[in-house]
């Protein structure tokens, strides 16, 4: 299939060479010039060619086509939108004009941004897919080179609208990604783990990340009993938002445990932590003023506790986190965040009629 890969940073270099290795005409188009670039000027040098660290072998390949063209989104079959979800809205704004009936976006992960798309791509035929979190955890390691720590065992995905699930379900399949399906983007983008591991990973362990610079394993160091604790508070307001919008309460541990481990009979929590020892766990974040704090606070917290709001459900744990997160970076989360009013409140309650969820108050 001709697939479009939008961000050329750790995942998107990853992913579009996985997809290359299969054998998918791969465009790589990188959106920015934030990060990254050496790696981006390699790649347009080499005519694509990348290598893959895995389990100690060395993989090569070379992805079809490297640019900074937008429009190159035209072609493909599927588009996979791999940035920082702060910036979904401005790159769907850029490419709506080039995207033809029939195509599939899936956002990897989207946060809701199946909103976005509904506001800026007018009547076009597309389908929209949100993925819960990442397929690779990886990292580029030099330009040209990219180390693989883990991929996903199964990747849960929601589609919008749901009538076109079948037809998505049989392009996505090609990708050759080991698929699940849950029942709406809005399910797949309340479970998406960065809303819960890395805000509260991240703020609890702010003297860390500036005593050492990022030199220690978050997953593996922060998540005392104590944090524990304030994880499992988050996680019961998140759930209290799914249930009261008609989906099942599933705790974060259980939603890790789906992703990284086909054995269902292992404890939930001892498998998130065999995943955060392992020899390979990414280091960091390097800074506070990171994507851990300003994508998944302002972006998935401000939801979280918007959505709270809108149906009278208390979030307290989540409004404490954002407040500390603005203390220490001395500017408001909320500023620019997520909620009903900047998604579109029309949009939102599409999304939710179309899985047969509403948006109306808890009487609670």
């Amino acid at each position: 299939m001709k697939i479009s890969v939008l961000g050329a940073g750790n995942a998107g270099c990853a992913i579009a060479a996985d997809l290359a290795s299969r054998n998918h005409d791969v465009t790589l188009i990188k959106t920015s010039k934030s990060m990254h670039e050496d790696n981006f000027d390699y790649l347009e040098k080499s005519n694509g060619a990348i290598s893959m660290l895995e389990d100690g072998e060395v993989s090569h390949v070379n992805i079809t086509k490297v640019t900074r063209d937008v429009s190159a989104v035209s072609g493909s079959d599927v588009i996979i939108i791999y940035i920082q979800t702060n910036y979904h809205e401005d790159l769907i704004k850029r490419i709506c004009p080039f995207l033809k009936n029939g195509q599939i976006v899936l956002m990897n992960p989207g946060y809701l941004s199946t909103a976005y798309m509904l506001e800026h791509m007018g009547d076009k035929d597309i389908v929209i897919a949100e993925a819960e979190s990442s397929f690779i955890d990886c990292r580029i390691s030099e330009p040209g080179s990219i180390n693989v720590a883990f991929r996903n065992v199964r990747n849960p995905i929601g589609i919008y609208p749901v009538e076109k699930a079948d037809y998505a379900k049989e392009k996505l399949e090609k990708l050759g990604f080991p698929f699940t399906y849950v029942s709406s983007v809005v399910e797949a983008a309340l479970h998406n783990p960065n809303l819960i591991i890395h805000t509260v990973g991240a703020v609890m362990s702010i003297p860390r990340i500036e005593k050492t610079g990022g030199d220690y394993c978050m997953y593996y160091e922060v998540f005392t009993p104590s944090v524990w604790n304030i994880l499992e508070r988050l996680d019961g307001e998140k759930m209290d938002v799914l249930e009261h919008l008609g989906f099942s309460r599933v705790p974060y541990v259980e939603a890790c445990k789906f992703r990284n481990s086909l054995d269902d009979s292992r404890d939930a929590k001892e498998v998130f932590f065999w995943y955060a020892s392992m020899p390979t766990c990414v280091k960091g974040p390097i800074v506070v003023d990171s994507r851990y704090i300003t994508e998944d606070v302002s972006q998935g917290l401000v939801m979280l506790e918007s959505l709270g709001t809108q149906l009278n459900i208390k979030t307290p744990i989540c409004t404490a986190l954002i407040e500390m997160a603005s203390a220490a970076l001395g500017r408001d989360m909320r500023e620019g965040g997520r909620t009903p009013d900047r998604l579109g409140k029309d949009n939102v309650k599409r999304i939710l009629d179309n899985c047969g969820r509403g948006l109306s108050p808890s009487k609670s």
